[in-house]
């Protein structure tokens, strides 16, 4: 079996190219679900009912969030009404919305997503390691199959979240830095890494932002409003094959696809 995580959805462009490519995708990869990172997918930042629809609609069975998770008020009810959405399990606990999921993906196995948030050059937040052994021990045993999306900076704080979490989940992905490492691996207990899936958004910007936009915030210091560039959109993600009664990640590669 197999799966793509795509990675943070940078506004309408890449969810246009989701919407008139993913079923495609699927069917041509063979892939058992998709998941993918929205927490930039309503203009730049956050999500809303509607965002939701459009993902689910489109092929993607379930959205991981991050640091923009509560950037607008609309999230708040999606986070609270569906269950195919997560944000970071080590929000406090009063905070909207759920850590982790599980649904079925067929052949009678079961997948249990999980969102965490790093801490190294990130806002202040719980301990993520703390918080995967606590959602690890509540997912049921018969659920092997288990994906991590960890949205965090550092690529060490990244690693060591793998290798913590090596041969007690199928993969470990990376999310937020927007930019595709070079560095996927399977870990010697079987658990599927990489540093940072990538972006799904314009090429030509910065990390998915009109150019113009950063450059004059960068050289001015002036409040600017961050853009969502449009031009040489790509989705970039990760494919991970899996044995679905061991959980065992079997081989992971990194994917793209260009509006041509």
């Amino acid at each position: 079996m197999r799966f793509l995580h795509l990675g943070d959805i940078v506004g309408k462009p890449p969810r246009d190219l989701i919407r008139k490519k993913l079923a495609a995708v699927r069917e041509e990869l063979q892939l058992e679900f998709v998941t993918a990172n929205a927490e930039n997918s309503a203009a730049g930042s956050g999500i809303n009912q509607a965002i939701f629809n459009e993902l689910r609609a489109a092929g993607v069975d379930c959205l991981t969030m991050g640091d923009h998770t509560l950037k607008r008020k609309e999230a708040i009810s999606v986070l609270e009404s569906e269950s195919r959405i997560v944000r970071p399990a080590n929000y406090p606990p009063e905070a909207p919305g759920r850590g982790s999921t599980i649904f079925e993906i067929g052949m009678g196995a079961r997948c249990a997503v999980v969102n965490l948030m790093g801490r190294v050059f990130m806002q202040p937040i719980d301990c993520p390691f703390h918080a995967a052994d606590r959602i690890l021990r509540q997912i049921p045993r018969d659920v092997k199959v288990i994906l991590v999306d960890f949205h965090a900076e550092a690529t060490s704080d990244k690693q060591l979240m793998g290798r913590y979490l090596d041969g007690r989940v199928t993969a470990v992905l990376g999310t937020h830095t927007h930019v595709a490492t070079a560095d996927e691996q399977i870990f010697p207990g079987g658990t599927a890494f990489q540093c940072d899936v990538g972006m799904c958004g314009a090429m030509q910007s910065i990390i998915g932002r009109r150019i113009e936009c950063v450059t004059e915030a960068v050289l001015t210091g002036r409040p600017v409003s961050y853009e969502v560039a449009e031009e040489n959109v790509e989705l970039h993600g990760t494919i991970v094959d899996f044995n679905p009664l061991t959980g065992r990640a079997n081989s992971i590669q990194r994917w793209s696809l260009s509006e041509s």
